[in-house]
């Protein structure tokens, strides 16, 4: 049986945190509370820390939920392997297609990032964002927006977490989750303490997108084959 190790974690959790989407959505929301507050840094942080707060409940509610579905999947089935087979071949489908967005951008009609159609609605809700309670809930909604391009890794551990007990998974889980959004907080930091601006910021991640999906790529093709072949234990 394969079993989730701190590296493991570590590695799905980095692939998860270098992923296009969450840069994306942080950056229009400090962006749009910005715009209304120019002059108050103080509103980038209180703002920044609450989306980044949001996100991280979700997930972790998210992980809660997701473990249990694996735990019925595998009382039905009795058979544990196949369910790490299975996370193998997702790992290394979501990986290709990672690699994909390297090579080609937006070929084959997608990108592994938030749907394309799903992008208007949400950069309107990010928007609206005029204070921190506003900038929670806000990221509550927005979490589910990211869901088709973050929720690959997540899913691997997850299921890689079933055979503990749900006690034993909370502090993999909060781990995880605290890699997951350690750039949103230093991108939050950094603009707050005057270090760069949300401009740069912005920037820097259009001019690295392709790279940031093939370093995700890469780790999930390496995890998906681990688990595939039983190389992790």
């Amino acid at each position: 049986m394969v079993e989730l190790t701190l590296p493991t974690l570590v590695a799905l959790a980095a692939a998860d945190a270098v992923n296009p989407c969450e840069l994306a959505v942080l950056t229009l929301a400090l962006i749009a509370i910005l715009t209304r507050y120019p002059r108050e840094r103080k509103k980038v942080l209180q703002v920044g820390l609450a989306f980044t707060a949001a996100i991280f409940l979700m997930y972790l509610f998210y992980g809660l939920v997701l473990i249990n579905i694996f735990k019925g999947i595998t009382a039905i089935t009795g058979i544990k392997i196949w369910l790490d087979r299975a996370l193998g071949v997702v790992g290394i489908i979501l990986g290709a297609f990672n690699i994909k967005d390297f090579f080609s951008y937006g070929s084959m009609g997608f990108v592994t990032e938030v749907p394309r159609k799903w992008r208007p609605t949400m950069k309107n809700i990010i928007a609206s964002i005029t204070s921190t309670k506003g900038a929670f809930v806000t990221g509550l909604i927005v979490a589910l927006f990211l869901t088709p391009c973050t929720m690959g890794p997540y899913l691997i551990c997850c299921g890689l977490l079933e055979p503990l007990g749900i006690i034993e998974t909370i502090p993999w889980l909060l781990l995880y989750n605290i890699i997951f959004v350690l750039p949103m907080i230093a991108i939050t930091l950094i603009i707050y303490f005057g270090f760069t601006t949300i401009d740069v910021v912005y920037g820097w991640r259009e001019k690295n997108i392709r790279l940031l999906h093939l370093i995700a790529g890469i780790i999930l093709v390496a995890i998906g084959l681990a688990l595939l072949f039983g190389w992790i234990y």
